[in-house]
């Protein structure tokens, strides 16, 4: 009877058992791999999230990065000596995140480096295509260099991102960032609302799908092409390689 009794309380606590050594089994082998990965001296692999906005379904050509693409700076003022030895395009899209860490990030270093030391000149170029907010941003742009404003409002637009679409780059905040960047608001608020310059936006973008831009942001070092939000030590490489092929 009292070996009954014992065997009946057992059975009661088999299940929890059973769960316990669930448990151990896994954290057993999570260490198991933790030390494995550094006895190999690596580490968990990392998705790298790819710093360029694509353009969806067909689009042009796939970029070559070993070619000379011809083309030219476009209509907005350019930053440095337009006879310098190097010439950089970039083709963007004022609501693209990663468009705003190459402006932040490589532009800025570019511009102190070699624009405003004479060697090479700065031209930017829209390519307006994640929806209409997109052409909104591009069309004020036209608006403001209208006035003579053009890099003031490219900065602002950059430095006021606010997510794709999602009001941010309204008609009526663009008429706010005109307002506050001093531009003449009768001037710039017709221009926009009558979309003056939409077929010159769209100009921009068919340029850029000519010589294989297939997203932003897209730039071109004397025609070579560099995809993406590349880190600053690869554009200076390209440019440097240019400097010493003149």
């Amino acid at each position: 009877m009292i070996s009954m009794a014992i065997n009946k309380d057992m059975g009661k606590y088999v299940p929890f058992l059973v769960v316990l050594l669930i448990i151990a089994a896994f954290f057993l082998g999570s260490l198991t791999t933790k030390v494995s990965m550094l006895q190999g001296g690596t580490t968990a692999p990392k998705q790298e999230e790819k710093a360029f906005a694509p353009t969806q379904g067909a689009g042009p050509q796939q970029p070559d990065p070993n070619k000379r693409y011809d083309i030219d700076a476009g209509h907005f003022p350019v930053k440095g000596d337009k006879n310098a030895k190097i010439t950089v395009i970039e083709f963007a899209d004022f609501q693209c995140p990663f468009c705003e860490k190459w402006f932040s990030d490589a532009g800025t270093q570019l511009i102190k480096e070699y624009v405003d030391t004479g060697k090479a000149s700065f031209a930017f170029r829209n390519y307006a295509f994640l929806g209409d907010e997109s052409k909104w941003a591009a069309e004020a742009s036209e608006c403001a260099n209208e006035q003579g404003k053009f890099w003031e409002m490219h900065d602002y637009l950059f430095k006021n991102q606010s997510g794709e679409n999602q009001g941010g780059f309204s008609k009526e905040n663009l008429k706010k960032f005109a307002a506050a960047l001093g531009l003449n608001t009768t001037q710039f608020n017709s221009c926009l609302d009558t979309d003056k310059y939409a077929k010159a936006v769209d100009d921009d973008l068919a340029a850029g799908q000519k010589v294989s831009v297939s997203g932003t942001p897209t730039t071109f070092v004397n025609g070579k092409i560099l995809v993406g939000a590349v880190p600053y030590a690869e554009l200076k490489n390209l440019i440097d390689q240019e400097l010493g092929a003149k």
